[in-house]
């Protein structure tokens, strides 16, 4: 099949479609990651986005389900350099996408979208699978809602509360999009995890009697997620809180913060951080917002900034007992530089 790839800009790009005849549209982002492309599809954070992929060969190892984020892909579409069509042991991303009814197209310049990405920011996208149209998929680029004016939370976030048991500390959970490993790092340390829709009310987390309230990833502008912001403003100082991604963002806010939404995000499993005693890690991110660190109040501390912008990646109010990170110490498929620093410390404090 044929496929074109619009911008909102007027530029598109002629490739060959896989999955099913069809369009769509969302925020051309790209993630430097070499492997774990189905965690990224499946990672609810992509809701609303045109997910490329700078790594040249995706698709080398098929569709390995057991490593889902969720239970199904989220982002909008896929744009990949070339698409591998004989992986071994696995049916392949092409066949998934199609018995998924999803949308994707390769043979693209990503090394070129990438370089126009980074130095002209994120832009509003169309793919067309099934015609080489061109013009027709600017034109649908152009038509696409702005990603900062969409509700996309609600339609990530659990329906009603649930529980995943476990004999330690109890945490409620507020899911904005939660991936599956959030959850699984904190089941492995006997978490017991009371999940929450993304707009509960805070009597209804505190009927639970949890030990901690988390704010998890999700998708979009965190300004739209009003009720974990409400939530977070009543419970801080009631409960210790913690955050990453969207949940570090919605902590930021809810301290009356300031966010503002990044030129073209962090998203890759290579960003560097820098922790307050001058350690490096190598973190797993996706984000297109950013909490602007000299807006937070007295009494917050900046823990971790990116090594390559200088930008804010996680802070703390030891009084508060806040304590969020922007990238994702869980990450799957890695790197796991951060995983028991962030995890075995918010266990710590909960015994």
């Amino acid at each position: 099949m044929k496929a074109a790839l619009g911008l909102e800009d007027g530029r598109y790009f002629i490739g060959e479609g896989f999955g099913v005849e069809g369009e769509t549209t969302g925020e051309l982002v790209f993630s430097t990651q070499m492997t774990g492309y189905m965690e990224a599809l499946t990672d609810p954070s992509y809701h609303g986005q045109l997910l490329l992929f700078t790594y040249p060969l995706i698709g080398n190892y098929g569709v390995d389900r057991e490593n889902f984020q969720n239970s199904r892909v989220w982002a909008s579409g896929c744009v990949v350099h070339e698409l591998c069509t004989q992986p071994a042991g696995r049916s392949t991303l092409s066949q998934f996408f199609e018995e998924e009814g999803l949308f994707g197209i390769t043979g693209v310049d990503t090394r070129h979208l990438t370089i126009s990405i980074r130095e002209k920011g994120t832009v509003r996208a169309g793919i067309i699978v099934g015609s080489d149209d061109g013009e027709e998929a600017v034109q649908l680029a152009r038509s696409a809602p702005d990603i900062t004016t969409q509700a996309l939370i609600p339609e990530v976030s659990c329906k009603e509360p649930w529980n995943m048991k476990g004999s330690g500390p109890r945490v409620a959970v507020i899911d904005l999009g939660v991936k599956k490993n959030i959850l699984q790092s904190l089941s492995h340390r006997n978490a017991d995890l009371h999940i929450f829709p993304h707009d509960a009310k805070p009597d209804e987390i505190l009927a639970c009697k949890p030990d901690a309230l988390f704010i998890s990833n999700g998708p979009g502008d965190p300004v739209q997620a009003t009720g974990a912001i409400h939530a977070v403003k009543n419970l801080a100082g009631q409960l210790p809180v913690f955050g990453i991604c969207m949940g570090n963002q919605i902590c930021g806010l809810a301290l009356g913060g300031e966010t503002q939404k990044m030129k073209f995000g962090h998203r890759g499993a290579n960003q560097p951080v820098r922790y307050k005693d001058g350690r490096i890690a190598i973190s797993s991110q996706n984000h297109g917002f950013v909490v602007m660190g000299d807006s937070l109040p007295e009494g917050c501390q900046v823990t971790f900034t990116n090594c390559n912008d200088g930008t804010l990646e996680g802070f703390e109010d030891e009084y508060l007992e806040l304590f969020c990170v922007q990238f994702h110490p869980e990450a799957h498929a890695g790197p796991h530089d951060t995983e028991k620093m962030y995890f075995d410390m918010m266990m710590r404090r909960l015994v």
